[in-house]
């Protein structure tokens, strides 16, 4: 049983009339008749009664036509969805990590929202470590997200889009704030005083955790955390000092940042997506616009 077949009969049944279906299905009427015949077969049951020169449906055919009905409109239905999906509808899932919930994200998407032709397409919004977004969209739970980079993934694909200078934070009281407003201080201070970290299994976590391992340094680290504002927190408090990109959020904070004096470190965030695999147009149209958002100046 095909869609055709389900129009054919439907066509007919509305006429009682196999020569006038024809004509408005575009097809001969030996052709429809034998569609229709076809039809019944496959079923086991007759679906129209000959009345004089003309039919009539049976009560099976009543009935058939419900379903009949049903199906079509439901695939009509379909076929408008896809077709405002293709055009300037949909929803997009992202994930992203907590350093950028705060104003990058919301700023990015109201941005996008903004512009012309894309008032209809929705967001779902979802904050977690990079390990899980990276999980997510490989199962298809998410169409995009912003996180590290992860080695070995050679199914998905990457694009940088912001530069994070890496910094030393210290309480306003700390020694190492008496170097002044924008001073400087060196990794080797990480060794002498406590540390709070990042969670070592988040994106940040595993770059400074293999960052000391390659200077052979070896912090003392009292606390791991999510992210730079749990950090700061702690930092400001005189729970120790710590190791963190350069987010917009620390500027609002009572404590001292202080740039690296014998390295320039820089972390990048990036988008991330499935590699060969269909996006609706809303969800293309939204990576073309952020990759066209990349600033790796941007702090």
């Amino acid at each position: 049983m095909t869609l055709n077949q389900l129009r054919y009969f439907q066509a007919v049944a509305r006429y009682e009339n196999y020569h006038a279906a024809a004509e408005e299905l575009y097809i001969s009427q030996p052709s429809l008749s034998r569609s229709i015949d076809s039809l019944e077969q496959e079923l086991g049951v007759q679906l129209f009664d000959r009345v004089g020169r003309g039919i009539m449906l049976t009560k099976v055919g009543l009935m058939f036509l419900e379903y009949a009905d049903r199906i079509l409109e439901e695939c009509d239905v379909a076929v408008y969805k896809m077709k405002e999906l293709s055009h300037a509808g949909g929803r997009i899932d992202i994930g992203y990590v907590f350093p950028l919930a705060n104003h990058y994200i919301p700023h990015k998407v109201r941005s996008f929202l903004n512009q012309k032709g894309n008032e209809n397409i929705t967001f779902s919004f979802s904050q977690n470590r990079t390990s899980h977004i990276i999980s997510e969209i490989k199962v298809g739970h998410l169409d995009v997200g912003f996180c590290a980079f992860v080695e070995n993934e050679n199914d998905l694909e990457f694009y940088p889009l912001i530069k994070q200078e890496m910094v030393i934070i210290a309480p306003k009281d700390h020694p190492l704030s008496r170097k002044g407003e924008g001073g400087k201080a060196s990794l080797q201070e990480l060794t002498s005083y406590p540390v709070i970290g990042y969670d070592r299994f988040s994106g940040l976590g595993g770059y400074t955790t293999r960052l000391y391992r390659r200077l052979g340094i070896k912090p003392d680290i009292i606390c791991e955390c999510p992210d730079e504002n749990a950090i700061q927190a702690l930092v400001r408090e005189g729970f120790g000092i710590g190791l963190v990109a350069k987010v917009d959020m620390l500027e609002e904070k009572d404590i001292s940042i202080l740039k690296l004096e014998d390295a320039e470190l820089f972390h990048h965030v990036h988008m991330v997506w499935l590699k060969n695999h269909y996006h609706m147009p809303a969800i293309q149209k939204f990576i073309d616009y952020m990759k066209g958002q990349s600033n790796l100046e941007d702090s």
